[in-house]
């Protein structure tokens, strides 16, 4: 016989928020483009096969938002928008090398 039982959620800790944050759609690949220097919008729809700019646009908002990236607005001809990591975004980058090194230690089994 089963009893309902209300389950009560927790309040998400700080880890599984990093983890949302670090999972949208294209993230993963915008963290290692940014890696070698600014970003262009223009440059990661073509180097992000699949990306489409909607949603590329909604992924680059959201790290801007959370202080990882910093858009910055390049007054130069042609007027253009780059995006770079922020000291909290460059202080992530471990947790990505370290997620890529499980990732490949887990295809070598």
């Amino acid at each position: 016989m089963t009893t309902n039982k209300e389950i009560k959620c927790q309040p998400e800790c700080d880890a599984e928020k990093l983890l949302k944050l670090l999972s949208g759609k294209w993230k993963p690949q915008i963290f290692k483009l940014a890696v070698a220097g600014p970003l262009r919008f223009s440059n990661l729809l073509r180097e992000i096969p699949g990306s489409n700019k909607q949603s590329l646009s909604v992924a680059l908002n959201e790290l801007v938002e959370e202080n990882v990236l910093e858009k910055i607005v390049v007054k130069q001809k042609p007027l253009h928008i780059e995006y770079l990591f922020t000291d909290r975004g460059r202080s992530l980058l471990s947790v990505f090398h370290n997620l890529e090194a499980l990732a490949g230690s887990e295809e070598k089994k």
